[in-house]
């Protein structure tokens, strides 16, 4: 429904929102990542003292959801892993034109239908869309996780980002972090429990490096 309402839109061509649009971006955010010397994966746990430190030129940052709100001003940004329920932190993402790589499962329909909606009149947004049905689509990719946290992880491994350039920031298991979207704290926990889980199938070794 997502690859259609883009696809299709009227606004599609403006928006950036054509498959060969869509291709460009996941082309240029996989260019920007193997370029850069380090990728720190930012978590809702995070904090703007955790950002405000200084980083190693060359370092670049992939935000989880709402975490680009700790993010925006204070570092490069190549793009946003979300389900859209980041608000007001994806708004002020998109003015700012950064990417997202925007996840479409089956309770948030009505979310992106507005985004869509917003973003059209406000001239869109650069977008790479994400599912995870058994359908192989050639402009949306299933590349595995459960939260946004850990699907910015499989986003990375799916463009084949070298593990050992990436570091975990934010990422709290036993915590609702300030950054979160609205939730369920009790659901939220469970989830993030999950998230752990599927973390340590990637590679323990990469997941826990630097992961608080």
């Amino acid at each position: 429904m997502l690859r259609s309402a883009c696809n299709q839109h009227p606004q599609a061509e403006a928006s950036g929102w054509t498959p060969a649009a869509r291709t460009q971006t996941l082309e240029r955010i996989h260019d920007a990542l193997m370029q850069a010397r380090h990728i720190v994966l930012v978590g809702a746990g995070v904090t703007e003292n955790d950002i405000e430190q200084p980083w190693e030129e060359g370092t670049v940052f992939v935000a989880a959801d709402g975490a680009v709100g700790a993010c925006l001003g204070r570092v490069d940004v190549v793009c946003v892993v979300t389900d859209l329920d980041g608000e007001p932190h994806l708004s002020k993402a998109v003015e700012s034109n950064i990417p997202l790589v925007v996840h479409a499962h089956g309770d948030n329909t009505a979310t992106w239908r507005t985004c869509l909606q917003r973003w059209s009149a406000s001239g869109g947004v650069p977008m790479v869309l994400t599912h995870q049905c058994d359908d192989v689509y050639d402009d949306a990719f299933n590349v595995g996780g459960f939260t946004d946290g850990d699907r910015a992880a499989c986003f990375l491994l799916a463009l084949g980002i070298p593990h050992e350039r990436v570091s975990f920031l934010g990422y709290s298991t036993d915590k609702v972090g300030p950054w979160s979207g609205t939730t369920n704290p009790e659901r939220k926990l469970a989830k993030l429990t999950w998230m752990a889980r599927v973390l340590d199938l990637l590679d323990p070794h990469w997941t826990r490096r630097n992961r608080s």
